[in-house]
Order: C-alpha cells, then structure tokens, then sequence
C-alpha cells in the first residue's frame, strides 16, 4: 500500500551527537525521542537506526516521525542530549562543533522540503529557548533567504579544525557555551552517509582518494562530499551523498551508477553507495591497495521511507532493536 494511501506525511532526523563511547547514553537519548511530555510514548515517532563509531565518537539517530511530531520528538533527544554530553571534554576523531553537531531534517513522503525547513527552523528557535548556552547556525531550507549549504556554512564555520566556540558566528542563541558548542539545524532533499575503508593507514592516500572522487572534482561522483580520517587502524572515506538534478533520464540509470527517490513528484537522483565503493576500490587499486568494505550510515532514501511506514503503522517505536549491527 503506497503511503499516500496510509495518509502517512513523514520525514526523517539524522539526528548527529558528539557521543558513541557510552552506548547507555547514546541509548537513552534515542528513547527521549519516543516519549510525548506526559512519558508515554508516541505512536507516530519510531527511531529506525542508531550508528555509533568508537574512533569518532559520534553516534547518527535516525528519527522518523509524522511531520507534525518530528521537531518535538527531536527537540526531546537533544535535550537528553545537553545534558548527557560535555563539549569541553568530548574526544574523537571526527570534526564536531555541537554536542548535538548536526540536526537535518529530510522529507520522506507526502512532505516538501520547505514545509521541514519550517520544522527545522522552529526547532532551531525552541533548542535557544530550553537549552542556556545553545547556539544555532541555520543551512539549507531553514537557511532563508539565502539557503547556504550544509558545506557552505561548515567551510565557513571552520567546522573541521575549530574548537574555539567563542568565535563562532552564530544564526541565533547567544554565544556557544562551551559545554554546548554550536549545533546546525537545517533541512534538505534526503542525504546519504556512506563510509569506504581501504587497506592502508597512509592518511595522506586517503585524502587524495577522497578528492578524486568529491563531487566539486571535474572527474568525481556527483553530489559525494569525502573526507579521509583514521580509523581502526585503517584509513576510512566517508562521504556525504547529495541527491542532484540529472540532465536526462539515461544518466539516472547508467550503469546502476545512479539511484533516484521521488517526493510529492520531485525526482532526486543520488549516486549509489555501490558505485561509490566500485569507485574507491579502483582508485585504491590503482595505488596497489584492496578496500575492506563499506557502511551505509542508517538508509537509502527509499529504505528509510519503507522502514518509517513499516514502523509507524506497526506503532514500533524502537525499530532499531529489529535491525543486526546496530552499534557498527
């Protein structure tokens, strides 16, 4: 049954947190998401997934929920959040401003992405008003009028080196607290995160790897953002992968190169997480390097919207207890 007929209107948090290495923490944040103010539980909000990664301390929440229920459901985790998760002694691997980093909102049916721009800009206004010392800077729809980029504000933020929060230019609140940090809010068409590790601990391989195949590259994948960080030991390429607008309907489908969600009608083309892999390894191979896999961070689009009407209309709020490899 297709979700227009449910009269489901859904959409997705990714919900990012500065913290993995206290699974019961990271837990009991999730759970807050599920809970309407009076302690029980919502029946139109599940958490689909929880990925946590030990080297970068940084734990992804996948929070679905009707559109109506999804900034208060979010607000409650990063409540939890604040006061569980110290900036001033948070350590990993991976860049972070926030203890709650990043909140975006996707639409995943029956739901445009300006109406999860209001969403997320009427959270943004809530976390400043419940949370003393919360910062917030504003990308994509809830970025208006000039809708800058997640990428755009982070180059500008110094999101990859800065740890001094007092110089933060922030969208609203005042400024950060230490313990708090800075927190992105934004919304956008969904946004893959996928995670390539090669056989190497050469960093400098790495990140020649992830420029090749960045997006802004003449030669690279449309819409893949990639970084190249330590990890386990390894070298691991973790890519953001944006949908962007095909200039014909043989391109969205070349070689399986190439997936595409649809919402309310628009059609968002993405690069496939196989093709991404497919990719690495050859360019690995090129330096006499194998890969050791991938990790798809939560959901395609597709598989999130699938899970989220599965777990919504069979009131399964904790969805991702269903799912294997959770804590990856």
């Amino acid at each position: 049954m297709s979700s227009s007929r449910l009269g489901l209107r859904l959409a997705a948090c990714l919900l990012n947190i500065s913290e993995a290495r206290r699974k019961h923490i990271v837990e009991k944040i999730a759970k807050a998401a599920l809970l309407e103010k009076k302690g029980q539980r919502h029946p139109e909000v599940s958490v689909l997934n929880i990925f946590s990664d030990q080297d970068y301390n940084r734990s992804v929440i996948t929070i679905a929920a009707s559109i109506d229920e999804l900034g208060n459901s979010v607000l409650a985790a990063c409540l939890e959040t604040f006061q569980s998760v110290n900036m001033e002694v948070q350590e990993g691997i991976h860049p972070c401003l926030g203890a709650v980093d990043l909140i975006p909102i996707y639409p995943l049916c029956g739901v445009g992405v300006e109406e999860c721009g209001a969403v997320a800009r009427n959270l943004a206004e809530s976390l400043i008003l419940h949370v003393p010392g919360c910062s917030v800077f504003l990308f994509g729809e809830a970025d208006l009028p000039a809708k800058r980029s997640l990428v755009q504000r982070r180059k500008q933020l110094g999101w990859f080196t800065r740890r001094d929060f007092s110089a933060l230019e922030r969208d609203l609140g005042a400024t950060p607290a230490r313990r708090c940090g800075l927190t992105g809010v934004g919304a956008s068409p969904y946004v893959m995160n996928c995670n390539v590790t090669i056989d190497s601990e050469d960093l400098a391989l790495g990140k020649e790897i992830a420029s090749a195949i960045r997006g802004s590259n003449v030669n690279g994948l449309k819409g893949v953002q990639a970084m190249a960080f330590p990890h386990e030991g390894k070298i691991e390429i973790a890519c953001n992968v944006e949908s962007f607008e095909a200039h014909s309907t043989a391109e969205t489908y070349k070689d399986s190169q190439y997936m595409v969600y649809t919402v309310l009608g628009n059609r968002f083309s993405y690069v496939s997480p196989q093709y991404i892999e497919t990719r690495v390894r050859e360019l690995a191979r090129e330096k006499g390097l194998s890969t050791l896999g991938k990790a798809l961070i939560g959901f395609t689009p597709e598989e999130c919207k699938n899970c989220a009407e599965h777990a919504i209309r069979e009131n399964i709020g904790e969805f991702w207890k269903t799912r294997e490899g959770v804590f990856m």
